[in-house]
């Protein structure tokens, strides 16, 4: 297996036999980051609704040969029983994955009229203290559970807890991830995300190339980005970018989500036979990018499974 920056570019050989072969790539492109231990790359199943859908995943995982660093749940802690959270973290404990859960209520739920207006007004954004706490609530409740990765939507909730893990409310190892509902579209503003408390970030899946240089130029802040998005966050489909997208945004957590499938959150169990099948295709999905992986020479440098940590990163100071 060979690193992704030195992989082999989709097409190139016939190209270059027909005269249209593309220039090599700058090295001054490549992110210069890594994950703890040199690894450039983890993978997440994201859209896990439950212990159902994660017995799913895991059984097609171990079916197909998809290594997976993180499972991610979008519904909500709350929409969870505890006896749900603890059989999911037991579950990937057991195989060393990194379980993350969404916390507390968000602006797109709520009762205020402007997140349907065009403009979506705050968006995913906790309105109001009651909302900041349940999401702290969200957050003490399943660390509590044996959860160690949390996944936000709002700036001010991220430092509250990024804040907690410092005042030993939470756990010091939890995770903080943010969500690709407000992620960053600039190098200016992930470096703000990273500093306010995040171990990854979410970013969306339409950034080019040169904007993942960009980041990299001011953050090592670990990067998610869905390899294929769902349908409403635009449903791109950039499989054959995965080598490049590698090289441009280490370490860099590849997400394989769904197009062209129904949104399922918040999930229940009329849902149940959707949220299945579409957990089992997004793990074949993950397979496929993995494929293409390998057929150009870029499967190399993934981070060990069962690691899961960011590493050293810059925060801004936390005060009693």
């Amino acid at each position: 297996m060979t690193d992704a920056s030195a992989a082999r570019r989709p097409g190139e050989p016939a190209l270059a036999a027909l005269g249209l072969g593309a220039p090599d790539p700058s090295p001054a492109d490549a992110s210069p980051h890594t994950f703890p231990g040199g690894g450039r790359w983890r993978t997440e199943i994201p859209s896990c609704e439950g212990p159902e859908a994660l017995a799913v995943v895991l059984k097609e995982a171990s079916r197909l040969d998809v290594p997976i660093h993180r499972i991610s749940q979008g519904s909500g802690v709350w929409m969870l029983t505890d006896a749900e959270i603890t059989e999911m973290a037991e579950a990937t404990a057991e195989r060393d994955i990194e379980l993350c859960l969404f916390t507390g209520p968000r602006g797109t739920w709520d009762i205020g009229g402007s997140t349907r207006t065009d403009s979506r007004g705050a968006g995913l954004r906790a309105r109001g203290h009651d909302a900041v706490a349940g999401c702290v609530e969200d957050a003490v409740r399943a660390t509590e559970l044996g959860v160690k990765c949390l996944l936000v939507a709002d700036e001010g909730v991220l430092w509250t807890l990024h804040r907690a893990r410092v005042a030993g409310i939470i756990p010091a190892d939890t995770t903080l991830k943010v969500s690709a509902l407000i992620g960053p579209v600039n190098p200016a503003s992930y470096a703000v995300y990273e500093r306010l408390g995040a171990d990854s970030v979410n970013v969306p899946s339409d950034l080019t190339l040169d904007h993942l240089t960009e980041i990299r130029r001011v953050s090592a802040a670990p990067m998610d980005l869905y390899i294929e998005a769902p349908d409403d966050l635009g449903g791109y489909v950039r499989m054959y970018e995965v080598a490049e997208l590698i090289r441009r945004g280490a370490p860099l957590y590849l997400k394989f989500g769904l197009s062209k499938a129904p949104g399922i959150y918040p999930y229940g169990h009329h849902m149940r036979e959707l949220t299945l099948a579409t957990a089992r295709e997004r793990v074949r999905r993950g397979r496929l990018a993995l494929d293409l992986l390998a057929r150009h020479g870029a499967d190399g440098a993934m981070a060990p499974l069962g690691s899961r940590l960011p590493g050293t990163l810059t925060r801004f100071e936390t005060r009693a």
